[in-house]
């Protein structure tokens, strides 16, 4: 345990008002974005100077093997840190549009380190726009796509199938190790496949000495690969779901499940009574069956579709790419969730769809988050006490005494909110996007 000492330096942030009106964390919050762009054009600065220490070779006084090495030893970074320092310092003495951006802060080092691994003088500027609007996730998916579709030609696709192999040893202990390597298309079948093999746990709920150990993830792909090879030799067709691994079955009147509390039943089968919330979420994207009750009358809620087909799930996946809680980026495990639930009249169709991850499914649930759709705009999610929950950082300016004066002095000017995406979280077009940066390089010049 961490103990804190009151009269230190550092201490916890209270939230209590301050002279401005704003809670600790507000201002937190603000003088950490402001200083992130601070960060950016210091870092810029560094690496200039990294850049003419490696120019001059003042890392080979030190008897040295290389700048990367120097700096690993000098400036304690891992050595693989400091490779990748000494690569984007040399890029950036051929990069004069993306040195601008980086010593203001518009681009933090993040996505100067993205943006240098295949800008050239023809995509420069179109790159710099892209990443001045994007978010650091996007403009790091901007770059692996862009850098495919320069490496793709018949020729690379021929190289990459004439070197496929898979071998295998056995070891020592008895187990058997394997190393493969497959051209693209099938690699990705062998990634779904053992994707939809792979059961992921549910989360531990305590310390219980009763609780299974938790599986990691290599474990786990280890476990489906047996499955796959059982399932081909007994000659069985497995079916992937898009759902949960587990199935959970719910026992709930249709009173309750418009409610906020338990009208009459509302509890898991063989288990304990759930909230009216939970069963609401467990039943977002999930099959309802009509049983007979003991009175004689249905389960029956009066909708006639409450899951969500398979080609409405393909362009709700097309759309989503993704939970849409802002600055998460699961890609797995997705759920459906009707943002007007069904069970209050909401209708299962694209409109009243997003995709949400488990943790934030249960957030908007029975965390208190609430979402509501903008019309074209998109959605907006809000905080228990009904604050709208921002896509980015607020454009407000906080005074900061630290490495502002030294920007100053130096004749940089740094704006507080200049590493803030210009998006607003908007989402990227990657297609549109990648294939105008191809015309850009393949443009005869």
């Amino acid at each position: 345990m961490c103990s804190i000492d009151e009269s230190s330096a550092l201490q916890l942030p209270h939230l209590r008002p301050s002279a401005s009106g704003r809670s600790r964390c507000e201002e937190l919050e603000l003088e950490i974005c402001e200083l992130a762009s601070h960060l950016a054009a210091a870092t810029c600065r560094w690496l200039l100077l990294i850049a003419e220490f490696d120019q001059r070779g003042g890392w080979a006084e030190w008897g040295a093997k290389s700048c990367a090495h120097w700096l690993s030893y000098r400036c304690s970074i891992g050595l693989v840190a400091a490779r990748e320092h000494v690569r984007v310092a040399r890029r950036l003495l051929e990069l004069p549009i993306v040195l601008q951006a980086f010593r203001t802060g518009e681009l933090s080092y993040c996505k100067v380190r993205a943006v240098s691994r295949v800008a050239t003088p023809e995509t420069e500027q179109h790159l710099v726009d892209i990443g001045l609007h994007a978010t650091g996730a996007q403009l790091e998916k901007v770059v692996r796509l862009f850098r495919g579709a320069l490496q793709a030609s018949t020729q690379a696709a021929q190289d990459l199938h004439a070197r496929r192999e898979l071998t295998y040893i056995w070891n020592d202990d008895g187990s058997l190790s394997l190393t493969a390597r497959l051209a693209p298309a099938e690699g990705a079948l062998v990634v779904a496949a053992l994707k939809a093999a792979d059961v992921e746990p549910p989360p531990a709920s305590g310390d219980s000495a009763e609780s299974p150990p938790h599986e990691p993830a290599a474990a786990r792909h280890a476990d489906a690969l047996v499955s796959l090879a059982r399932g081909w030799l007994a000659d069985t067709q497995a079916s992937p779901s898009d759902g949960d691994p587990c199935e959970v079955s719910v026992h709930v009147d249709v009173n309750s499940l418009a409610a906020e509390t338990v009208q009459d039943r509302c509890e898991l089968s063989d288990g304990p009574t759930i909230a009216p919330e939970t069963a609401r979420r467990l039943s977002c994207d999930a099959p309802i069956v009509r049983i007979v009750e003991r009175d004689g009358h249905p389960l029956s809620v009066g909708r006639r579709k409450r899951t969500v087909p398979a080609a409405l799930r393909r362009a709700l996946r097309s759309r989503d790419d993704g939970c849409r809680f802002p600055g998460c980026t699961h890609k797995r495990f997705l759920h459906a969730h009707h943002i007007h639930h069904w069970a209050r009249g909401g209708q299962t169709e694209l409109d009243n769809l997003i995709q949400l991850c488990s943790y934030h499914h249960r957030l908007v649930h029975e965390g208190g988050f609430g979402v509501e759709r903008l019309g074209r705009r998109g959605v907006r999610f809000r905080r228990p006490d009904g604050r709208p929950i921002p896509e980015a950082a607020r454009s407000v300016r906080l005074a900061s005494p630290d490495l502002r004066a030294r920007h100053r002095l130096d004749g940089v000017r740094v704006d507080p909110n200049a590493c803030m995406p210009r998006s607003m979280g908007d989402r990227l077009d990657y297609d549109l996007t990648i294939m105008g940066l191809c015309v850009e390089a393949l443009a005869p010049t």
